[in-house]
């Protein structure tokens, strides 16, 4: 009788522990591919370790941050906090961090990790590569 029990309640615990993993909000997925050449005078501020910029394609707004010589933070720039009506969020003046306008949710500029809510989540990332011979940097999704 114990067995069925606690069987009875592990999957209870299983189905309510799946449940708000199925209610929790995720943005929705973009498809892109960019290159840019990071030695054009558009994206300068990409020449430097620490240097970011914002780079809008009209359905991709994302911030691009250089985190050392051979490596970026390709972040989505849509806030977590909200996904189906997504604020667009900046870096800080003091460059320390990317907040969310409408909630007022931070994230660490140099890896996008949540700083404080009331976003649960990091800001979402992209994968890229980058010619450091020729200052090529393509990203994408």
């Amino acid at each position: 009788m114990k067995k069925w029990i606690f069987a009875l309640l592990t999957v209870f615990v299983l189905t309510a522990s799946c449940d708000r993993c199925r209610n929790e909000q995720l943005l929705p997925v973009l498809n892109f591919s960019y290159t840019i050449n990071i030695n054009e005078p558009a994206f300068f501020d990409l020449t430097v370790v620490t240097g970011f910029l914002y780079y809008d394609a009209g359905n991709v707004k994302l911030i691009i941050y250089r985190s050392a010589i051979d490596e970026f933070k390709i972040y989505d720039a849509r806030s977590t906090h909200n996904p189906t009506d997504p604020c667009i969020c900046r870096v800080t003046d003091d460059e320390a961090f990317i907040e969310d306008p409408c909630s007022e949710s931070k994230w660490l500029l140099s890896d996008g990790s949540l700083v404080n809510g009331p976003a649960a989540q990091s800001l979402l990332t992209y994968d890229y590569t980058f010619d450091a011979a020729t200052g090529i940097l393509h990203f994408y999704n």
